[in-house]
């Protein structure tokens, strides 16, 4: 049967608690593969690695940052047929839904690729008598999103794509 395992530091990594949740096919009620559920240490080793990899995530120039957001689109669009397919696999969507749900979330990642103008801030000379306002956008640090089942690609796009193209990590 087919395991979905862990995603960390750039590696597929088993789950070790030993525990798995079962992935069902809702056309059929079968269950298709199953997914490890993660220990403690396991998401400690994802925050653990997404703190290593935030300062220089950070300090990436956000047009860099964007090219990234720019190959992910090219990617998702690349692959939309087999997404779409694996997403109504899933969560029993028709294939024109799938689409919908990974195009809806690709929009926020086309906006995201944009972040390099929007991380500009702004200044205000003159906003009082002898005051000067100015604001600065700085990434936050590591960043998780909680999602609903029903949206299954487009809200983690949501949350992700704009956390990441800011230079935080996810």
């Amino acid at each position: 049967m087919r395991e979905v395992h862990h995603f960390i530091d750039g590696k597929t990594v088993a789950g070790t608690s030993g525990r798995f949740g079962d992935i069902y096919d809702p056309n059929t009620g079968a269950i298709q593969a199953r997914v490890a559920l993660a220990t403690k240490v396991e998401l400690g080793a994802a925050v653990d690695a997404a703190t290593a990899a935030f300062p220089a995530w950070a300090s990436t120039n956000p047009q860099r940052r964007a090219r990234v957001m720019f190959e992910f689109k090219r990617l998702v669009e690349a692959n939309m047929d087999e997404l779409a397919h694996m997403l109504s696999s899933e969560h029993g969507k028709v294939i024109a839904d799938s689409k919908g749900d990974i195009q809806r979330g690709l929009d926020v990642v086309e906006f995201a690729c944009g972040i390099p103008h929007l991380l500009k801030g702004e200044y205000t000379e003159g906003a009082g008598p002898g005051i000067d306002v100015y604001s600065t956008r700085q990434p936050l640090g590591v960043c998780a999103g909680i999602t609903p089942f029903n949206f299954p690609a487009m809200i983690p796009c949501w949350m992700a794509a704009v956390a990441i193209a800011c230079g935080n990590t996810f």
